[in-house]
């Protein structure tokens, strides 16, 4: 594995650590955010349940590469349908390109980790 993986797997996996745990919480952001896009407040947790099972399965990746490889599969999925709502109800690029750059990073490393 690579320096970079492992930069990758970490990064990705604090990120969506604490967004995870932010939309488990039902943080401000997060409520306020589902609420704008239109969505249920039960999709807000499980988008939470599912981001929180993605960065374990990273930082598990770290010794074993088939956990990093779902982990990093499951991410870019989230990633993509992040830039789906964004573009959805026309949002700035400003508030789309965090999830769109995190799904670029889940990409990079679901392609080195092959």
């Amino acid at each position: 594995m690579t320096i970079l993986a492992w930069v990758l797997e970490g990064l990705l996996g604090l990120m969506f650590i604490m967004a995870g745990l932010g939309k488990i919480t039902g943080s401000k952001m997060h409520v306020e955010g589902f609420n704008k896009w239109g969505y249920p407040q039960w999709f807000r947790v499980v988008t939470g349940v599912i981001e929180l099972g993605a960065a374990i399965l990273l930082i598990v990746g770290f010794w074993n590469g088939t956990a990093a490889i779902i982990g990093a599969a499951i991410l870019v999925a989230v990633g993509i349908g992040g830039v789906i709502t964004h573009v959805r109800i026309k949002d700035s690029l400003k508030d789309t390109a965090m999830i769109g750059v995190l799904g670029i990073f889940a990409l990079v490393l679901l392609i080195i980790l092959f």
